[in-house]
């Protein structure tokens, strides 16, 4: 009989409340102040931006607020050279503390690393590493049954999350990260990819 109270008693518990938080979907108007439940206790609250540059005009600024995995609220960029996009995110872990937008990240100086880059169909050229940029990347993806390639300097976070199904699902993308001056090797690539390649990590982000 006490083992039946105790397992009824286990199964009339209560679920584990998860947060609830501020979510605005970019590129939609109105109001940011739509509340959601989080799906799971696993989702934190969190606000997101992506800024995407050509050289010094800026191209877009996404920003987001919803629910979101730990491993989801990165901080990072990538670096083209020609076109740089960075990442923000702020969680937080409690009810509707997203109110605030994350941090504009678009001031950040080199920090001494190298990377080869592309211009044109060249990757001879050498692109300065920014912030926390501290690996090369190189990145292959498939447009329209061609595949085009640039490079540049990536922060850590970016190449740990490219490892993400999600990320290589959406982009289609062959990501490669390295440590060390020019580890990326100059070779020839494809032109045209770099005007897609932000708005292609704002999908990511933002799916």
């Amino acid at each position: 009989m006490h083992l039946f109270t105790l397992v009824l008693g286990i199964w009339l518990l209560p679920k584990v409340d998860t947060l609830t938080c501020y979510e605005c979907v970019p590129g939609l108007s109105g109001s940011c102040m739509t509340i959601k439940q989080c799906p799971t206790a696993d989702h934190q609250c969190g606000a997101m931006r992506v800024l995407t540059y050509a050289g010094v005009s800026k191209l877009s600024d996404i920003q987001g607020n919803t629910c979101i995995l730990a491993q989801e609220c990165i901080t990072g960029s990538v670096n083209y050279g020609v076109l740089k996009t960075m990442l923000t995110s702020k969680c937080c872990n409690s009810d509707r503390c997203n109110s605030q937008p994350a941090p504009d990240a678009s001031q950040s100086f080199p920090n001494g690393k190298k990377c080869f880059t592309c211009e044109g169909e060249t990757c001879t050229k050498t692109v300065n590493c920014e912030g926390t940029e501290d690996h090369c990347i190189k990145t292959t993806v498939a447009v329209g049954g061609n595949k085009m390639t640039v490079k540049g300097c990536a922060s850590k976070t970016i190449c740990t999350t490219a490892s993400n199904p999600q990320l290589s699902g959406v982009v289609g993308a062959e990501i490669n990260c390295c440590q060390g001056d020019f580890c990326n090797s100059a070779s020839s690539a494809s032109a045209g990819l770099l005007l897609l390649v932000g708005p292609l990590i704002s999908l990511v982000l933002f799916s």
